[in-house]
Parts: C-alpha cells; sequence; structure tokens
C-alpha cells in the first residue's frame, strides 16, 4: 500500500473534468408584445425557477365548484400519477449514477466440497477437500477525466428535467379541468337559453293557433311556429349531447369512470375575469416548466459530450480483496488463513473501431438537439403569451360589440310582436326578430367562455402563479 500510495495520489491530483462547461445560450427575443405595454420584462435569461411554489392559482376565480374539481384531478388524475411514478424513475437511475462516484464493497462468503478425480490426482488417489471463503472484495474506478461526474451531471439534469416536464402536467391538467369546468358552464347557460326560448316559441305557437282560429292568421304563420318549436327542441337536445360529452372529459380528467359520473353545476352568475396588467414580474415566463425542462435536457446533453470526450483517455480502476480461507470452518477466522490482494487494472483505448468517436458525434448531435427544442420552447413560450394577449384584447372588443347588438335585437323582437299583434306583418317577421335575438344572445354567452379560456391560456402560457396581487 505504501507503494501505491504516492502513484495515486498523482493521479488523482493530475485528473480533470473533460466536455465544455453549461453557458445558457444567447436569445434575441423581440423588444416588446404587440398587445401588452410593459411584457417585455417577461422575456429574461435567467436560471429556470419552476420550482417556486406557484401557489392554486385557479382560485382567483372565486368558484368554490371549480377549486373542489382541482382538488379531485391533482389527487386522481391517472396520467398524473403516470408522470409522477416516471420521475421515480429517473431520481432512481440517478441514484445510481451516483453510486458510480463511490467505491464498492462486497462481501461474498462461499463455501465448496468437491472430490478429485484418481487419474487427475498427484498420489493416483482421488481426494475430497473443502473449502471455506470469507472475501470482502473491492472495486472503485478512479474517475480521473471526469467521465462519472459528467454521467451523475446529466443524470442530475435528467431528474430536475423531468421535475420539471410533472410540473408541466399538473399546470397543463389545472388549466383543462377550469377550461373544462368553463365549457360545461356556458353549455348550461345556453340550454337554458334554448330550453325558455323554446317555451317562449310554445306560447307563441298557442297565440298563432289562437288567431287561427279566429281568421287573424293564416296556415302558413302556424306552420312555421310549429317548425320553430321543433327547431328550438332540436337545439335542446343537441346542445344536452355536447355537454355529455365535455362532462365525460371532465370525469377523464378527474380520474373517474364516464359512466357513472355526474357534475351537477352551481356557480356565480357571472363569474369575474381578472384583469390583466401590464408588466407582469419578470418571474413568470421563468417559471414555465416546459421551457425549464428543455433547458434542463441541454444541461443534460452537454455533460454527456464531457463523459464522451473522457471515453478517448484511460480508464484506471482499483480492484482488491482481503478475507480468509481455510479448509475447516473452526479455523476459518484464524489470522494464519487470512488473505489479501490490491492492484490498479488500466484500460488503454488503442483501437475500437472508431466506437469512441461515433459516441462523441452522436453525443454533439444530441446537444444540438437539445439546443434546438430548448430555442424551440422559448419562441413557444412566446408565441402563447401573444395569442393570448390577442385573444383577451380583441375578444373583449368583439363582446362589447355583441352586447350592443344584443340590446338592439330585443329592441327588434318587442318591436315585431306588438306590429304582429297590431295586424302590420306576417309571424315571419317575428321569427327572424326572435332568431337574430337568440343568436346575439348565444354568440355572447360563447364569447364569453372564450374569453375565460383566454385568460386562462394566459396563465398557463405566463407558468402560472397568478394572484390577486400579480
Amino acid at each position: 500500500m505504501r507503494r501505491f500510495c504516492p502513484i495515486l495520489i498523482v493521479v488523482l491530483l493530475s485528473g480533470c473534468t473533460m466536455g465544455p462547461e453549461y453557458q445558457r445560450p444567447e436569445t434575441n427575443p423581440p423588444v416588446e408584445y404587440r398587445y401588452a405595454e410593459g411584457y417585455e420584462e417577461i422575456w429574461q435569461q435567467a436560471m429556470p425557477t419552476d420550482d417556486l411554489p406557484k401557489g392554486q392559482w385557479w382560485q382567483i376565480y372565486q368558484d368554490p365548484v371549480l377549486n373542489e374539481l382541482q382538488d379531485k384531478a391533482a389527487v386522481n388524475n391517472r396520467q398524473l400519477q403516470g408522470a409522477v411514478a416516471r420521475l421515480d424513475q429517473v431520481r432512481a437511475a440517478a441514484g445510481l449514477s451516483r453510486a458510480d462516484l463511490l467505491p464498492r464493497l462486497d462481501l461474498q462468503p462461499a463455501a465448496q466440497r468437491g472430490r478429485t478425480a484418481d487419474d487427475l490426482s498427484p498420489l493416483g488417489e482421488g481426494q475430497t477437500t473443502t473449502t471455506f471463503n470469507l472475501p470482502l472484495d473491492l472495486g472503485y474506478e478512479l474517475d480521473i477525466r471526469g467521465r462519472l461526474r459528467r454521467l451523475n451531471e446529466a443524470a442530475e439534469a435528467e431528474v430536475e428535467a423531468s421535475a420539471s416536464e410533472v410540473e408541466s402536467f399538473l399546470l397543463t391538467l389545472h388549466s383543462e379541468v377550469a377550461r373544462t369546468y368553463f365549457s360545461l358552464l356556458t353549455l348550461d347557460r345556453e340550454t337554458a337559453l334554448l330550453e325558455k326560448t323554446a317555451e317562449l316559441r310554445r306560447e307563441n305557437r298557442r297565440l298563432v293557433a289562437n288567431r287561427y282560429q279566429h281568421g287573424l292568421s293564416d296556415k302558413l304563420d302556424l306552420s312555421r311556429a310549429e317548425t320553430e318549436v321543433a327547431a328550438a327542441e332540436a337545439e335542446v337536445i343537441m346542445l344536452r349531447h355536447r355537454r355529455s360529452e365535455v362532462e365525460n372529459a371532465l370525469a377523464l380528467l378527474l380520474g373517474e369512470p364516464a359512466s357513472s359520473f355526474k357534475q351537477a353545476l352551481v356557480a356565480p352568475t357571472e363569474i369575474q375575469i381578472p384583469a390583466v396588467k401590464p408588466g407582469l414580474p419578470a418571474e413568470l415566463l421563468q417559471r414555465r416548466p416546459d421551457v425549464a425542462a428543455a433547458e434542463r435536457k441541454l444541461m443534460a446533453a452537454n455533460a454527456r459530450i464531457g463523459a464522451a470526450q473522457a471515453a478517448f483517455f484511460p480508464a484506471i480502476r482499483l480492484t482488491g480483496a482481503a478475507g480468509f480461507a481455510s479448509n475447516e470452518l473452526s479455523n476459518l477466522l484464524t489470522s494464519g488463513n487470512r488473505f489479501w490482494n490490491f492492484g490498479p487494472q488500466i484500460n488503454l483505448p488503442i483501437f475500437d473501431g472508431g466506437r469512441n468517436r461515433a459516441q462523441l458525434a452522436q453525443a454533439q448531435a444530441a446537444h444540438e438537439e437539445a439546443l434546438a427544442n430548448y430555442q424551440q420552447s422559448l419562441l413557444q413560450a412566446m408565441q402563447e403569451v401573444e395569442d393570448a394577449l390577442v385573444a383577451l384584447s380583441l375578444l373583449t372588443e368583439q363582446q362589447h360589440s355583441q352586447q350592443r347588438a344584443l340590446k338592439h335585437a330585443r329592441e327588434t323582437v318587442e318591436l315585431a310582436h306588438h306590429r304582429y299583434r297590431a295586424g302590420l306583418v306576417s309571424y315571419l317577421e317575428v321569427i327572424e326578430s326572435e332568431r337574430s335575438a337568440l343568436g346575439h344572445e348565444r354568440a355572447v354567452l360563447q364569447t364569453r367562455n372564450q374569453l375565460l379560456q383566454a385568460n386562462i391560456a394566459l396563465i398557463k402560457a405566463l407558468g402560472g402563479g397568478w394572484d390577486h396581487t400579480t
């Protein structure tokens, strides 16, 4: 041991870690978003901070039913459970990588009894022998060029990337639950509107039938009234069908069987859409878990380049064993039956058929792919924020116009009914005015839902973490 120690110290001190150190790629973002002043602060270079607590952002809508659904989804969603299990697998794999950095000691007790053949015995007579071994084996690779350290670095980055992917899925899950819930609310309100419309048209049909019996209307008006009743009832059935499909989608998100799931919704009359303020904290976009996952995969790919470069250099492994051996179990642990051996093994690559160069080229190409994916994730993040801002801006203007149109359409319905009762116009004018008013009322409901969807999309695009003070 005294002979080997100076050599080992020199070797260890001369070791270094191969490969490039990670440097974040430079980006050239636009100066600002087109539809919001001050949003240029969002795009900044910083380390991923997606591990910061984001809170239950959906509570900003102040809807207890939505809060309950989100809690169920976080516990029961099967895809989320699968994502967490995948994270556990990656963590376990990283544990294997960390273990390679440490020496390995194995206690391998063994016992053997056997007899040699007569012809193979030096005395011409077979012998029966018993052997007992109690060895402690040592194996340790000197990480001179940092191959194991780079592999461990890559494994740790993969763990962080997998954790970010779980966070990304969780953000998507909560977003989809909120989107589906608001779609259900909209369908319920549309259905209630159509049911009310169908009832009003039944009243109109009775009015027209009464006028027809007294000779004040013709058969054509009665037929048109019957048609409108049937059309309204068909619309109600269609909306109920659509609602059942959306409800089944919600059941899947909550991890419940669609056949037994029934969600009765009791929500505020009008869910308030949180105002979007300019100058959002720069940390929000940095906290996007998908961007963080892409960058950590880039870190892992960068570390694997160093591991591939280290493969060109000699690898030194220390091996040894110490223990006891004897032909008699009673004498196994006596001092005279001790044994030991120790020595280095050197693996010097001379000719490998281009294997190491191919592995290095593969690692470099994987790094280029990870770099492209990271840059793409940044561009996609910018696009999603921009899309949500555009939607919120233009849908708000659209809703204002639709509300004005609905106000005038209702006035038109009242005038058409007065004119019809006075015998000034046919029932067709009443039908057309009611159709127009119904279309505008449904459009207001649908645009309101689109605004909620865009609001959720903006929160998701910014990585969550929204609250009343944001």
